[in-house]
C-alpha cells in the first residue's frame, strides 16, 4: 500500500488566519484547490475548505470576515510515512476530504479524497489498458 508522502501535494495553498475571507477563496479559485492551510510559524493552526466558504456564503456572512472565523481550528494531521489506507480511514471516519500532513509539527503537504481515489484507481486499471 502507498503512503501518504507519496500521493501528497506539496504545493501548498497557506493564508493568515487574519486574511479576509474573500481572499482566501480568490486565492483556493486561482489555485484550483478545495482547502488552504493557516499555519502558525510552520505549524498548522487550521484548516480552510471549500465546505467552510460555502457555509459562509449560505448564511451571509462572508464580507467582512476572516479566515479564524470559518476555518478548522488544529484539525487532525498525518504523517508522509502514515498508509494512504490510514489517511482514508481518518478522512472516512471525520467526514473530511482534506487532511493536512506533517512531518514532526511542520507542515509538509497536504493529502485529498482525490488523492486518493487515484492510488485505488491506479490499483483497479487492468495492466496494459
Amino acid at each position: 500500500m502507498a503512503t501518504v508522502g507519496e500521493v501528497m501535494s506539496t504545493g501548498l495553498l497557506t493564508v493568515d488566519a487574519s486574511t479576509p475571507l474573500v481572499d482566501a477563496a480568490k486565492l483556493m479559485h486561482e489555485r484550483a484547490v478545495g482547502a488552504a492551510l493557516v499555519l502558525a510559524e510552520d505549524r498548522v493552526g487550521g484548516i480552510l475548505t471549500e465546505r467552510d466558504v460555502l457555509r459562509a456564503v449560505a448564511l451571509g456572512q462572508v464580507e467582512g470576515t476572516d479566515v479564524a472565523m470559518w476555518m478548522t481550528h488544529h484539525p487532525e494531521t498525518i504523517e508522509p510515512s502514515d498508509s494512504t489506507g490510514h489517511a482514508a480511514s481518518i478522512m472516512i471516519h471525520g467526514g473530511f476530504r482534506h487532511l493536512p500532513v506533517v512531518d514532526g509539527e511542520k507542515a509538509v503537504g497536504i493529502v485529498s479524497i482525490r488523492d486518493l481515489m487515484r492510488v485505488v484507481l491506479d490499483d483497479e486499471t487492468p495492466r496494459g489498458a
